[in-house]
């Protein structure tokens, strides 16, 4: 007999979710992780993430965000913890965007609120800016901001409530494929079998892969983020908006001053490559850690002040951006989920739902194909 039914390995936001909705349906679930959840080993540290649906990204997320916003939902309301702030998130760019545009394709397409302004409107409206008279912005006000860290501790505790076990501090270093099962050897020599496992692991994941001789095309990236000093009455979440500035030569994310912590910026293109493995520099190790969000402050935020705290974290990236769902061509009881490619916080939850019907019914309930490996050629 197999240790569990399901194996996740990596109990970050999608992996911590999956445990959750497989042992709602009476799965055997057995979790791993390197550290005891939630942490600042993975990728959804930080207190904060943007979630939207007029998704400039490409309308084939579109269905997994509408599944997404009931589930957070219901997440709120059965952990009894205040999961969402709704203070709407406004994308905005120079009026030839391509992001911007697929922004208003998507909410015409899903007849999705959003609301358009030209620059003197978004001054007028939200007064902590400041933009060129050039620029656009789409505001989607059924969107805002989750709070992740309290959202994986709901998805831990509501699991374990159904049997799923976590084993924290534990690093598997290898994957062994056998008839009906896979087999996990971790690095202190211990082994566990299961039925079925999903490999959600980060950073780990292309080198667990390749222990079954799947090559991901995968690139781990240093980023960056920052609290700035900022007065609640001009940029708390009833008077500034979560935002998504999509700039000519930089793409930068941002939050409304909350729970007095000041106001929250990043960038999410750029950064620097890593290996798997490889410690991450504290910020300001590199010299544009504070220099680039120092920049787009005094550009566009004119009320915002000193910077108060800086992190790391960083991103899995595909060469496309775009997500890599899938199962392993041969043994089809091996599944991944990988290379959210940093705005992946916000289908956690569809995505550990997703996971966890693929893994017991044979089928996910979604069209997976454009997130699948084969897009990247043998």
């Amino acid at each position: 007999m197999t240790d569990a039914d399901i194996l996740i390995i990596g109990a970050g936001s999608v992996g911590m979710a999956a445990g959750y909705y497989a042992a709602r349906r009476g799965a055997r679930v057995l979790l791993i992780d390197e550290g005891s959840p939630p942490h600042a080993l993975g990728s959804h540290h930080g207190s904060t993430r943007l979630t939207r649906t007029a998704y400039g990204e490409g309308a084939v997320y579109i269905p997994l965000l509408l599944r997404a916003r009931t589930l957070w939902a219901e997440l709120e309301q059965l952990s009894g913890e205040p999961l969402f702030e709704p203070c709407g998130v406004l994308n905005l760019g120079e009026a030839d965007s391509p992001f911007l545009a697929q922004v208003e394709r998507s909410a015409a397409d899903y007849k999705l609120a959003l609301e358009t302004e030209n620059a003197a409107g978004i001054e007028a409206r939200w007064p902590g800016w400041r933009v060129p008279a050039g620029f656009v912005g789409g505001f989607e006000p059924d969107a805002g901001v989750l709070y992740c860290e309290r959202a994986l501790s709901a998805w831990h505790r509501l699991g374990a409530g159904h049997g799923a076990c976590l084993l924290g501090g534990r690093i598997v270093t290898g994957l062994r494929a056998f008839s009906g099962g896979v087999e996990a050897e971790l690095a202190d020599g211990a082994r566990l079998t299961a039925a079925r496992v999903l490999v959600c692991a980060g950073q780990r994941v292309a080198p667990l892969m390749a222990s079954l001789g799947l090559a991901l095309p995968l690139q781990r990236v240093r980023k960056t983020f920052a609290w700035y000093r900022a007065e609640s009455g001009r940029y708390g979440p009833a008077a500034f908006p979560g935002f998504s500035a999509d700039l000519a030569d930089a793409i930068y994310y941002g939050f409304p001053a909350l729970n007095g912590e000041g106001l929250k910026l990043g960038r999410h293109d750029a950064g620097q490559p890593l290996a798997p493995g490889e410690p991450l520099l504290p910020f300001g190790g590199c010299a544009e850690d504070r220099a680039e969000l120092d920049a787009f402050v005094r550009r566009f935020l004119p009320g915002v002040g000193e910077c108060l705290e800086g992190k790391v974290c960083h991103y899995i990236r595909t060469p496309d951006e775009h997500f890599l769902l899938d199962r392993h061509p041969e043994f089809e009881q091996v599944f991944y989920a990988s290379a959210c490619s940093g705005h992946g916080f916000k289908f956690a939850g569809v995505l550990g739902e997703v996971f966890a019907h693929w893994m017991l019914d044979g089928e996910p309930g979604f069209d997976l194909s454009h997130f699948a490996l084969s897009r990247f050629g043998a």
